[in-house]
């Protein structure tokens, strides 16, 4: 049965396939984010536990998708739950729409773990995080333009949803690529105030960014480039000091690598420090969350004095002072922020960040050697508790290098794989929770046995 053709996935899924075609009735193209379709229909889900997803079909999956990578924790993690139920019940509502203690818990948590965040603020998804680095960025410099990495996603809105996937014919050279809109809808003005740089390539981008030195107001990365693509340590100190060296601001979007290389992100393990970092996913333990962390000077622009002492400047008519615009009703919503510090709690107790990297690697290892007796070029890339399946031997440095690989063989691996009980959605990346157990591990690995004797 070929992808293309099939009809259903498999006849075990005939319930999420009815309930797929009923909700394109209501629901354009049937899904709520186009990365949740799966062709030719995404599968259902009902229910969750540990580290196991359940079809409306009842069919039992091993999870590694995880929320892409939001649940580090697995699903129904039990601290989580006591902790939104704690809180819930303590408070009387679900939000107070005022301030609250945790906002300033976290924070202070924030601040502890991650060198680079001195202040923070909180929004209601990583790409609102972005965003609103970006913004910060901008107006504390006082430049109109925003460099990025080709093959890097930072949201889906209009200032970064450039150059994400390129067409290569359309993206120019490796070296200097060319920015390229990734949707319909995006003004011609973001791709002309995109700067466009190849990742691990530190000679090509320092010549870029000493090129629009002037008008860069911030350089956006993501240190794992998709979660898995790591950057490369020269290339990123190179980076921070090429950055400060022209006043343009470094930030790093950390809303995959959060929590998941280790407790203070990719800039504790690279030690590396930006100047604003955005979070997300885990964050929130497994609920929407966002937020930005950077230094004192350039995080008070957002308050609403414009950085004044509130205590003892006394009120300030608008049109009198300077001040970056951010609101939100639902920012640092008290049930979010109670799931996610119980996530965090939980992944400072002893060993479990130790022994969570140890089984990743147990899997990478044992996936690595069982491809490699069946003579299929493979190897496993990424860092922490992600890590992704990618199809050659050549080294995976960037966005165009992943054109070397096998992508019809993983995806055809991977369908078979969701009729194993696998999730993972298609050429996607793995991610691992503190509750997949060695069990899980020699189930997944059996399960890519089996598909390999079946492509």
């Amino acid at each position: 049965m070929t992808i293309e053709n099939a009809s259903l996935l498999s006849p075990q899924m005939k319930k999420s396939a009815e309930q797929y075609y009923k909700a394109c009735e209501v629901i354009p193209g049937g899904v709520t984010a186009n990365i949740k379709y799966i062709a030719p229909h995404p599968i259902i889900m009902e229910r969750g536990s540990g580290s196991k997803l359940y079809d409306v079909d009842g069919n039992e999956y091993i999870d590694y998708l995880l929320c892409y990578g939001a649940l580090i924790l697995g699903h129904g993690h039990t601290a989580v739950f006591e902790a939104i139920s704690k809180q819930m019940k303590e408070a009387g509502t679900t939000i107070f729409g005022t301030p609250h203690q945790l906002e300033t818990v976290m924070a202070e948590k924030l601040i502890e773990l991650y060198p680079g965040i001195e202040m923070v603020r909180y929004t209601n998804s990583g790409l609102e995080a972005t965003l609103l680095a970006i913004r910060t960025a901008m107006a504390y410099t006082g430049k109109p333009k925003l460099a990025k990495f080709e093959g890097h996603y930072h949201g889906g809105y209009d200032q970064v949803l450039i150059s994400v996937n390129p067409d290569i014919n359309q993206a120019g050279e490796a070296h200097n690529p060319y920015a390229v809109p990734e949707s319909k809808g995006v003004p011609d003005y973001y791709v002309e105030n995109t700067i466009v740089l190849p990742f691990n390539d530190l000679e090509a981008t320092e010549q870029i960014l000493r090129t629009h030195k002037d008008e860069l107001a911030a350089v956006i990365l993501e240190p794992i480039q998709g979660g898995f693509i790591p950057a490369e340590p020269e290339f990123m100190k190179g980076l921070r000091r090429i950055t400060k060296e022209l006043g343009i601001i470094l930030i790093f979007d950390e809303v995959k690598t959060g929590f998941r290389l280790s407790l203070g992100g990719a800039q504790k393990m690279y030690g590396v420090t930006p100047d604003i970092t955005a979070l997300g996913k885990v964050l929130g333990g497994g609920f929407p969350v966002g937020a930005i962390g950077g230094r004192r000077e350039m995080m008070m622009i957002s308050a609403p004095d414009g950085g004044r002492d509130i205590l003892t400047a006394g009120a300030v008519s608008r049109d009198e002072r300077e001040v970056l615009f951010h609101s939100g009703t639902y920012n640092g919503h008290p049930t979010v922020l109670a799931a996610g510090l119980a996530t965090i709690g939980t992944l400072e107790e002893a060993n479990v960040m130790d022994a969570l990297f140890d089984r990743t690697q147990l899997l990478r290892s044992e996936l690595e050697a069982l491809y490699r007796n069946y003579g299929v070029a493979m190897q496993t890339v990424g860092k922490g508790s992600i890590f992704n399946i990618v199809l050659t031997d050549a080294p995976i440095k960037n966005y165009r290098d992943m054109g070397k690989a096998n992508m019809q063989l993983r995806k055809e691996i991977d369908y078979e794989l969701l009729r194993l009980g696998v999730y993972i959605k298609p050429l996607n990346r793995y991610s691992m929770s503190v509750v997949h157990s060695e069990e899980d591990i020699a189930r997944t690995v059996a399960a890519h046995e089996s598909a390999l004797k079946c492509v």
